[in-house]
């Protein structure tokens, strides 16, 4: 079991780092070559789960029930509420990421991605934070995204911001269909360190000049991995480590937004509350299909 505790991330991470493209045009600057920014996605560039605010978008398009929406919400908030991650909860996240995309086509989570994220998304994206990405973009430094979603959502995100691409968690597939497996883990915690390692080795990257953004403690292996890291929207044990270390705070948040998106968020919230409504809802497009 210690085993596959060090050698999934790794796995994963590598796996992100070679499914990672560029999906924006090319700086229009002189590029610096040998720095890059990474931001993590949740809470961090957008308010609440990625994969959350997808389901939701599924759920508008009649794929599954508000009642359903409304349960894994309830899941959401007790997973919130508890604030700690345990390896029930990640094994949960993982199988939930599994329900998400098996028998799915690429192309259609693809195409309802681009769809939702225009409707439900776009919205909801920290207007701080997207101006550090383009400070990033601006010198000349690309930009990726790094989250635990899917890596077609998250390349989605990625090109709507007009930011180099995303690393995300990779799924197998086969013929353009998602076969139910991962390739590795999910993306996160230590997984992100070796992304950003791996990519780094790939497009000869100096980490010492790299910087790293995120809003919780789960990402401190991202974080102490680079030269500069910045606190987003910090949850109390990043708040904490950030002082400690002096590290910038951005706090993005105001009044009643700051108290609700302030309490700590597991892994698996964005996969196991979004995930298995969007599992239901993809289910029933293929089944009413056929």
């Amino acid at each position: 079991m210690r085993r596959r505790q060090e050698v999934q991330p790794r796995v994963a991470g590598e796996a992100a780092a070679r499914a990672a493209v560029t999906v924006a045009p090319a700086l229009p600057v002189e590029p610096d070559l040998g720095a890059a920014a990474f931001f993590d996605v949740d809470n961090t560039m957008m308010r609440g789960a990625s994969i959350y605010h997808f389901a939701r978008g599924l759920a508008t398009r009649g794929l599954f029930t508000t009642s359903d929406l409304f349960k894994f919400a309830v899941g959401q908030a007790v997973f919130r509420l508890r604030g700690n991650e345990n390896p029930e909860h990640i094994a949960v996240a993982r199988e939930t990421a599994l329900a998400f995309v098996a028998g799915a086509k690429v192309d259609d989570v693809v195409r309802l991605g681009e769809e939702i994220y225009d409707e439900v998304m776009a919205d909801r994206i920290w207007g701080g934070t997207r101006a550090l990405a383009q400070s990033h973009l601006d010198a000349g430094q690309r930009v990726w995204l790094i989250t635990a979603t899917p890596v077609e959502l998250a390349r989605v995100i990625a090109q709507r911001l007009g930011l180099t691409g995303a690393l995300g968690t990779v799924a197998e597939t086969s013929n353009g269909v998602y076969t139910g497996r991962l390739v590795g883990d999910l993306l996160h915690g230590p997984a992100k360190a070796e992304a950003v390692r791996a990519l780094a080795r790939r497009e000869g990257l100096d980490l010492s000049r790299c910087t790293a953004y995120s809003d919780s403690a789960n990402d401190l292996p991202m974080l102490s991995l680079v030269g500069q890291a910045v606190a987003i929207n910090p949850d109390s044990e990043l708040r904490e480590h950030a002082k400690k270390n002096e590290w910038p705070i951005k706090d993005f948040r105001t009044g009643r937004k700051a108290t609700m998106t302030a309490l700590p968020i597991a892994a698996g919230v964005g996969a196991v509350a979004g995930g298995v409504a969007a599992g239901i809802a993809l289910r029933r497009l293929y089944r009413d299909r056929s």
